[in-house]
């Protein structure tokens, strides 16, 4: 299995001055082949791949005004190419949105290679260095000499902090104890999640914790003159609050997924469309700041590493509008509603944990009937949850 251990790096001011300027080289490399493969296609309709890009990188160091890229190492320059080829790659397989420019502003780093790394004794040494690079190990059962990085990435985050991500194939972890246990989990705004069980997990609203803080700090910002150093001061300090915001809720996402994994065997989620979602302008930023496509990728490779199954039923399933108990199908239900009585059965419902026995129940359909809901690579697929016939009701909800 393939693993990494991100790490705080403390370059000394001479290997912050090496990394900066690699950072620089990359981020040109990258723009340059970034606008060069553009104007291949528009251009002349033509694509571009690694040994084409490679052979542009070389008549780039050539060029005289260009000739500081041989300054530095040129294994990050060259896993720029790889990486833009990888990024184009997942563009037009519909996984990713089409490649950026990059800013200095933003988060630099730079990958290196066995070939562009030394790893002795649990100490780093990067290419154009004489003195290993510090950083600070954060696993006390790991011991550092016994790894063998196959990758090293180096990284600087906007205000300022350094880091470095050693990537490493490991054993497979032991399989996690069965619980015999099945949950189905509802997300949303209020409540983060609701299961099956009954549990509400509040939602942390990270972001709505530190708005007004974040909110002063980007006027400051702006007050502040283009170019100046009061300006770039009071850059780090916004940048500093998203990372806090950010922190906080990739610890409550971690903290609430590793509690359902290691409880329950099998998970059963919806698919949720948070790309549509979003586009509500009145729910936008309530969505944006739950993290439910982080929580979703959490629990995937969660699952997958200690034995659990992760189940996706069909987005278009009405979870909320049928009766966990009898069956019945509402014609309607506003979102507003939020207790309802079913008019088959007369149970009253509240609609998230009603939500949430569905979902489980339809997991476990698909579970019985071999069926995958997961089809990412073909939208034609319907799933064993979306093709069962449901009966459709007339009812009104009634609190």
């Amino acid at each position: 299995m393939r693993t990494a251990y991100k790490c705080r790096a403390y370059p000394t001011p001479d290997q912050a001055c090496v990394l900066n300027r690699t950072f620089g080289c990359v981020r040109l490399v990258w723009n340059r082949v970034l606008a060069w493969r553009h104007a291949r296609w528009y251009g002349e309709q033509l694509s571009t791949n690694v040994p084409q890009a490679n052979a542009y990188l070389t008549r780039l160091k050539q060029a005289e005004e260009f000739a500081f890229l041989s300054e530095v190492s040129s294994v990050p320059l060259q896993q720029v190419l790889r990486t833009q080829q990888k990024a184009f790659a997942n563009f037009f397989a519909k996984r990713a949105r089409y490649p950026r420019y990059k800013s200095r502003t933003g988060r630099q780093a730079a990958e290196y290679t066995r070939s562009g790394f030394r790893w002795r004794d649990g100490r780093l040494f990067l290419a154009k260095m004489d003195a290993p690079l510090e950083f600070v190990w954060s696993w006390p059962d790991v011991d550092p000499a016994s790894i063998d990085p196959t990758t090293v990435t180096v990284s600087r985050d906007p205000c300022g902090r350094w880091y470095v991500s050693l990537a490493v194939e490991v054993a497979d972890p032991e399989q996690a104890p069965a619980t015999a246990s099945a949950v189905g989990v509802d997300l949303g705004v209020k409540d983060f999640a609701v299961t099956s069980d009954g549990e509400k997990i509040p939602n942390a609203r990270v972001l709505a914790k530190r708005d007004r803080n974040l909110a002063r700090y980007q006027r400051r910002m702006a007050r502040k003159q283009r170019g100046s150093n009061n300006r770039k001061k009071a850059r780090a300090k916004v940048a500093r609050a998203h990372r806090k915001v950010a922190a906080s809720r990739q610890d409550f996402l971690h903290r609430t997924s590793t509690r359902l994994v290691r409880d329950h065997d099998v998970i059963v989620i919806e698919d949720l469309a948070v790309k549509n979602m979003v586009r509500n302008r009145r729910l936008a930023k309530a969505i944006s700041d739950c993290g439910w496509g982080a929580f979703r990728r959490m629990l995937e490779y969660k699952t997958a590493k200690y034995g659990r199954r992760l189940i996706v039923i069909d987005r278009w399933h009405p979870s909320s509008k049928t009766c966990s108990k009898c069956g019945h199908l509402l014609a309607a239900l506003s979102l507003s509603t939020r207790r309802w009585t079913c008019p088959g059965c007369g149970t009253l419902h509240d609609r998230d944990i009603n939500a949430a026995k569905n979902i489980l129940a339809a997991g476990l359909a698909v579970s019985a009937c071999g069926g995958d809901v997961r089809h990412s690579e073909s939208s034609r697929v319907r799933s064993p949850a979306k093709q069962e016939p449901q009966p459709v009701k007339v009812g009104i909800p009634r609190l």
